[in-house]
């Protein structure tokens, strides 16, 4: 992993500590329902409410491949907005209530048929990512033009994720203790009840980001909008394209390895929901560990961020991280606590490698603004969103299909197939994807170097068009 020379930053380029925990508190709102998602929602689906994995198999393809067409509208829509609170943070104000009450219909569960069943899931799911797109590009978009720096962005880029993995370790470490605490033997209750706490929690949040943050970074002056070249500018922009790739690749093997967790350790490990530690089950204490490290190796990424490639920071992490999901396959099902230890390294070095990767769309919206001189900040950001829901469409397409393929049957002793087939989605294939992830950053062609003078080169273009306004 390579280093660029440090450089000290722009006096005044800092954000104070209370808009960095602002900032970051927006991304656990997301992660009330999006972790949970990851984690539970297959196996809320298909083991709880009873419906057929493979009936998933077409529900969740369908709903994402919609939605993510909605992405860049929603990133043209929020580089044209004007509003005396910005471009992207109105938003937070307005789609936050939309955006809890959708995550809580969800698991609602009415008692319909089967078909019932799967129809009430097409719709609420569609509406979540719905109300998803429409938060969520502006709140990632808010990232590019929260200041000029690519050095600040990326310490708010891993505030952020200490955020975002903040919520996951709540809903690692509490989810399933509450779903049993108030639903009793009635999951379906635990989880509606759950669900409904959560959604109010997201509310409060996103309405604190939007109260302690501030857009700094403006369009060029006199820039021309233009869907049509916006959107040819945006597929002419390598980086951005590369970035692209290796997002959707980290959301795919993360939402594979989180919605596998679950039927892996009921039917491969065999816990049975029994406390050992804690009042804590098995699989409760290694989702626990796992978002600890993913908390633990963010917070100590902010002491570097100023100081490092983020690209080649983010291969070197992305590659270790595979290395510990592959080991898996090998490890005796008996080892428990070294199955702590390995996924815990893993998860250390998934979260940095996440932070990074997220703040190099920063840089591309910064490339995409020197080479075109246009900058569409949530044209550019809708891609994280996109890359998400991709992400998710192919790994929620794996794991039922690796159910249905291998023989997964729903609350019955597995054969050695279906037990196969759930090891592999556990950890194999998230191994191969996370060091495809690797390899796509390698091949991404913005050093930190070429970042900086980038960098330099824009703030003299907009102090010649603006030399009265001092830089925020």
């Amino acid at each position: 992993m390579k280093s660029s020379t440090p450089q000290p930053p722009a006096a005044g380029d800092r954000l104070k500590t209370s808009e960095y925990i602002g900032y970051a508190l927006g991304d656990t709102a997301s992660n009330f329902f999006f972790q949970t998602f990851n984690i539970f929602l297959t196996y809320y689906y298909v083991d709880v409410w009873g419906i057929p994995a493979t009936a998933l198999l077409w529900m969740y393809p369908i709903i994402r491949l919609f939605d993510a067409l909605n992405d860049p509208v929603m990133g043209l829509i929020a580089d044209r907005t004007k509003s005396r609170w910005g471009k992207f943070r109105p938003y937070l104000l307005w789609g936050a209530i939309p955006y809890g009450i959708c995550g809580y219909l969800m698991f609602a569960g009415p008692d319909y048929g089967p078909t019932g069943r799967l129809v009430y899931a097409y719709i609420t799911y569609a509406l979540m990512l719905i109300s998803y797109t429409v938060i969520n590009v502006p709140y990632s978009s808010l990232l590019g033009v929260i200041s000029p720096s690519s050095r600040t962005r990326t310490v708010a880029s891993s505030f952020r994720f200490l955020g975002a993995f903040g919520g996951a370790l709540l809903i690692s470490l509490f989810v399933r203790p509450l779903v049993r605490y108030l639903g009793g033997d009635d999951q379906m209750l635990g989880f509606r009840s759950t669900m409904a706490i959560f959604a109010v929690a997201s509310v409060i949040l996103f309405w604190i980001t939007f109260a302690t943050t501030k857009e700094r970074v403006k369009p060029p002056p006199g820039q021309k909008t233009n869907a049509i070249e916006e959107l040819c500018e945006l597929f002419r922009n390598r980086p951005w394209i590369l970035l692209l790739i290796a997002s959707v690749l980290s959301t795919t093997f993360v939402a594979l390895r989180a919605g596998s967790t679950l039927f892996y350790f009921k039917y491969v490990v065999g816990d049975d929901g029994t406390p050992i530690f804690l009042g804590l089950d098995r699989s409760t204490i290694f989702l626990t560990t796992g978002s600890l490290g993913l908390v633990l190796g963010t917070a100590c990424l902010g002491s570097i961020a100023r100081r490092i490639d983020k690209k080649y920071w983010a291969a070197g992490l992305s590659a270790i991280t595979a290395f510990c999901f592959g080991v898996f396959y090998f490890l005796p099902k008996d080892s428990y606590g070294i199955m702590l230890a390995v996924n815990a390294l893993a998860q250390f070095c998934a979260g940095p490698t996440s932070a990074l990767t997220w703040a190099l769309y920063g840089d591309v919206a910064d490339y995409g603004e020197w080479k075109f001189r246009r900058r569409s900040t949530g044209l550019v950001y809708s891609a994280s969103l996109f890359s998400i829901k991709t992400g998710i469409v192919v790994g929620g397409f794996l794991l039922p299909f690796f159910l249905d393929r291998f023989g997964f049957v729903r609350d019955a002793a597995q054969t050695a197939t279906a037990l196969l087939g759930i090891t592999l989605a556990f950890s194999i294939v998230p191994a191969i994807i996370a060091l495809l992830k690797a390899g796509a950053l390698l091949i991404y062609p913005l050093s930190q170097k070429r970042v900086d003078e980038i960098e330099r080169e824009l703030a003299a273009r907009r102090a010649a068009a603006s030399p009265e306004v001092k830089p925020a």
